[in-house]
């Protein structure tokens, strides 16, 4: 896949790329009212059966978007020649610094891209777009839990040698952090709580529920690799 030409108007961020002799043109725009249905219905599929059977993230995405922590201005969809292929959402966390301060930080997800799609190169054009406007916020710092093989690529590493702990599992290598700001972390120590707008499902399964019944049945299976 290779890129042709691309420009940043008016919130929306359009590139030309060349795949296979032809060109195509992606679309980076914000999410609007219309599209939430269709971006629910991709992340659900996105995410089916990838960390538990089933999945729970288009429901996290779903209840965010009326959660205080909501970054309406880094919540984006990406289309490939007109078609709904990913999106993804920011929402406002902090770190609890060990000298007794709160220091405000991002973190990001559900990120989704259409199965068909996945590790074609489309999840890192999303992110790192993302991640400039994050920047361009004045957000310092994004802090995630994921793989390294792939956030790696956009310039995350393991949040212990930034000194930031991941309250649920102290020591956890997959706890990752970008710094969009050059030095936002020095001297910092400290830890981090996921927010709580992660575990909505938990909390409301009857609702949960009642909303995944509204959509097409999918099979549960318990895959390798699950963690949930």
């Amino acid at each position: 896949m290779k890129n042709s030409n691309e420009n940043n108007t008016n919130n929306k961020f359009i590139m030309t790329i060349n795949k296979d002799g032809e060109e195509h043109e992606i679309v980076i725009r914000r999410e609007e009212e219309r599209d939430f249905r269709a971006v629910e219905n991709l992340t659900r599929e996105s995410f089916w059966n990838v960390y538990r059977p089933g999945c729970t993230e288009h429901y996290v995405l779903r209840r965010f978007r009326a959660d205080p922590a909501f970054v309406p201005e880094l919540d984006f969809v990406m289309e490939l020649d007109g078609c709904l292929i990913g999106q993804v959402i920011y929402v406002r966390s902090h770190i609890d610094c060990d000298d007794g301060r709160k220091l405000p930080v991002m973190t990001f997800g559900p990120i989704s891209i259409a199965p068909e799609y996945k590790r074609r190169g489309y999840g890192k054009i999303l992110l790192d777009y993302s991640m400039s406007r994050a920047r361009e916020m004045g957000a310092g710092a994004l802090l995630i839990t994921g793989n390294i093989g792939f956030y790696g690529k956009s310039g995350f590493v393991p949040a212990l040698t930034k000194g930031i702990r991941y309250a649920d599992d102290p020591e956890a290598e997959y706890f990752l952090v970008r710094e969009l700001t050059a030095g936002f972390l020095g001297g910092v120590s400290g830890e981090y709580h996921d927010p709580a707008g992660y575990f909505v499902p938990e909390r409301e399964p009857e609702a949960f529920a009642e909303y995944e019944a509204t959509f097409p049945k999918k099979e549960k299976l318990r895959l390798p690799g699950q963690i949930f």
